[in-house]
């Protein structure tokens, strides 16, 4: 189970729309700070480059509801596909100070995904920031509190919508006191690494110790 106990101030409001707005904010200056061979590195997002995942990140505040429709539907109504082309195009029209800005201009924008509340739209936009910092090598950036708000809403619906599987796992953050799983195969890790692997990816080598590090370990 997940051993987090929540205060309540991660779980919504005033709080949680800090957050999102600090996050946005916080990513903008570091996409912002990123050279052209950065910004054409792959991020830990298959198939993207950080390029993509920058314009993914602004999508939400460039398309309305009846335009993204429109787009879903030229996608077969497969949500990930609108999502890559979407990106993939966004992508190549766009110049990189014009996609990093987005995200500060638009840091208050009511945006979050379909379901999930607050909590999703931040997971959203932390999720992709670390998909492009980690893979760089960047240093940890998430704020504790905020990792710990985002870990403590991780579920098995979460697990299962974003492909995570953790059968025989106990995961356990080593900078907080969270946790989750029950199973024999530990796997330790700081909070913002953990995060990644609860939302599907595989990780560089060395971030992740104990005997199931090697199973979120790209080329693992």
């Amino acid at each position: 189970m997940n051993s987090t106990q929540h205060t309540g101030r991660g779980a919504g409001g005033e709080w949680l729309r800090g957050q999102i707005a600090a996050e946005r904010r916080e990513l903008a200056e570091v996409f912002a700070g990123l050279t052209a061979e950065q910004w054409n590195s792959p991020s830990l997002c298959e198939g993207w480059r950080v390029r993509e995942v920058v314009a993914h990140l602004g999508t939400g505040f460039r398309y309305s509801t009846a335009r993204t429709l429109w787009e879903l539907a030229r996608s077969g109504g497969r949500v990930h596909r609108m999502a890559d082309r979407i990106a993939r195009r966004d992508a190549a029209a766009r110049t990189r100070p014009e996609l990093a800005a987005a995200l500060a201009e638009h840091a208050d924008h009511p945006w979050r995904p379909p379901v999930g509340g607050p909590i999703a739209a931040l997971a959203h936009d932390a999720v992709h920031g670390l998909d492009v910092t980690v893979a760089l090598g960047l240093p940890p950036r998430l704020p504790l509190p905020r990792a710990d708000a985002l870990l403590g809403a991780v579920s098995p619906r979460s697990l299962r919508f974003f492909g995570a599987r953790l059968d025989g796992v106990r995961l356990r953050a080593t900078d907080t006191g969270w946790s989750y799983g029950a199973g024999p195969a530990r796997v330790e890790g700081i909070a913002e690494h953990l995060l990644l692997v609860a939302y599907g990816r595989r990780l560089p080598a060395g971030l992740l110790t104990g005997a199931g590090a090697e199973r979120f370990t790209r080329g693992g």
